[in-house]
């Protein structure tokens, strides 16, 4: 049987996601219909309908009643006659009922499988499952812990500083860190609560606070065939509050020796767990040498045990915002290879194939004013200019345009930046020339930010970590 062709995908996102995902579809001659709330019924990239474009409204504003509503995603694509669905980031592209309904109602999901993503989705079972594939993790407990007095015993044996992680949590929220054996029972209790409220589930698991790390992740790509690349890893370091803000590939701190390895292995795990389309691997580059017998009292654990090792962290079962940086270095566009993958199609690429050339730097640009605590800055804007594409060295996503209006109730993501250069130092120079190019107007941005980052000898000489954010005057909510 051949693999089956798609001729409307719908798009169950919002925003530079639905652009992107709609540019690739509109090159290989697929429909894209656009699942919206009100709010975004007009946006600039919803139009192109009289090229066959379609738009489906899911529900009002709240992402709860539209862009998280699986039962109205699923049947605004049987409604449209789409055989596909693509989830993009965010919202439910991680949801395993999405991509179970999905199945269910005759639409193909363009990810993994549900049973994959529900492995990867909660934390404790992804943990077991990568470090039986031969990654290393952070030690911690096993599983979800049953009180805080199990919680203090385990983190007796890890040694402090410890994190309490909701078992079912994203996004910087069900956290909380525990200094000494006394503050213990304060944190387990409001991790619980905090991922209650944000996960309907307050199962939380314990980790070994690994402090001074930097946050490293490895893209990966399968098809339903047990084919497996990597396209190389990115650096994300440079974040506030477990947001990224500056991605780059390859790594300025590993070295060859450990990149080799942890690629190699992150190719086996995808291909151990069945993984299929696009994956992350999330990772943290020890900045601390943990207690010398504090890995080896954990059963199962990873040999390595010093300065330098990269440690699993969560696995991102989807395509993540920064993956414009691994197809800069590549020249792959990932969305076409999980649209073939989902299709049924082998991947066309072997590793030796994969080739990944000079520097890649992204900087994601938001509506928030970061000289007053990153306060969201929603309105319309009202000058708004691009910068000149440098002989191809510069790309910019984006589904904004002069007069659009950012609305108050999602992620407030306008534009990412990309630069390409031979070396790293080049690829700084285009992306601080392509920022002083870029012009909104109307409201306040983050550029002020990049651009000092960039600037900073500490961004140059990578004298920084996941806790600071070089260049930039700590301020009292990282």
């Amino acid at each position: 049987m051949s693999p089956p062709t798609f001729h409307r995908i719908l798009i169950a996102n919002r925003g530079e996601v639905a652009a992107r995902v709609a540019r690739t579809c509109d090159r290989l001659g697929i429909t894209p219909v656009f699942a919206v709330s009100e709010a975004d019924r007009e946006a600039p990239y919803t139009r192109g309908r009289d090229r066959g474009r379609d738009v489906v409204v899911l529900g009002p504003a709240r992402a709860a009643a539209s862009y998280l509503d699986p039962v109205r995603v699923v049947q605004a694509a049987v409604q449209t006659r789409c055989t596909a669905l693509h989830p993009g980031w965010g919202f439910l592209s991680e949801n395993p009922l999405l991509a179970s309904l999905c199945a269910q109602h005759g639409v193909t999901f363009i990810g993994p499988p549900p049973h994959v993503m529900a492995l990867m989705g909660t934390k404790s079972p992804a943990k077991r499952a990568m470090r039986a594939a031969g990654l290393d993790v952070i030690p911690g407990s096993d599983g979800p812990l049953p009180s805080a007095a199990v919680a203090r015993r385990v983190a007796d044996q890890v040694g402090y500083p410890v994190l309490l992680k909701a078992e079912s949590g994203g996004g910087g929220r069900g956290m909380r860190i525990a200094r000494a054996a006394g503050e213990i029972e304060a944190a387990f209790a409001d991790a619980q609560a905090e991922a209650r409220a944000a996960f309907g589930d307050d199962r939380v698991y314990l980790e070994r606070l690994i402090e001074g790390g930097r946050h490293v992740e490895i893209q990966i790509f399968a098809d339903r065939h047990g084919n497996v690349i990597h396209v190389g890893e990115r650096d994300c370091t440079v974040q506030r509050n477990h947001q990224k803000l500056i991605e780059e590939s390859p790594s300025p701190v590993l070295d060859a020796t450990l990149r080799a390895r942890t690629l190699e292995r992150a190719v086996a795990a995808a291909r151990a767990i069945g993984y299929v389309g696009a994956g992350t691997m999330e990772l943290l580059l020890d900045g601390d040498t943990p207690p010398a017998d504090a890995q080896a009292r954990q059963p199962g654990a990873g040999p390595s045990n010093h300065r330098g090792a990269l440690r699993f962290m969560e696995m991102n079962t989807r395509l993540q915002v920064e993956h414009t940086v691994s197809e800069q270095r590549s020249g792959l566009d990932l969305v076409e290879l999980q649209i073939e993958a989902a299709a049924g199609h082998r991947l066309r690429l072997r590793q030796d194939d994969v080739r990944l050339d000079g520097h890649v730097l992204e900087c994601r640009i938001n509506a928030e004013d970061p000289h007053a605590g990153f306060k969201p800055s929603p309105g319309r804007i009202t000058r708004w200019r691009l910068p000149d594409a440098q002989d191809g060295a510069i790309r910019v996503d984006t589904h904004v345009e002069e007069g659009y209006v950012v609305p108050p109730h999602y992620d407030s993501l306008l534009c990412k930046v990309i630069a390409r250069g031979a070396t790293r130092d080049e690829a700084i120079e285009r992306m601080l020339r392509a920022l002083g190019e870029l012009i909104c107007e109307g409201v306040a941005t983050t550029t002020p930010l990049h651009q000092q980052v960039l600037r900073s000898d500490a961004f140059r000489h990578h004298r920084y970590d996941t806790r600071t954010v070089p260049g930039w005057p700590q301020d009292p909510n990282h």
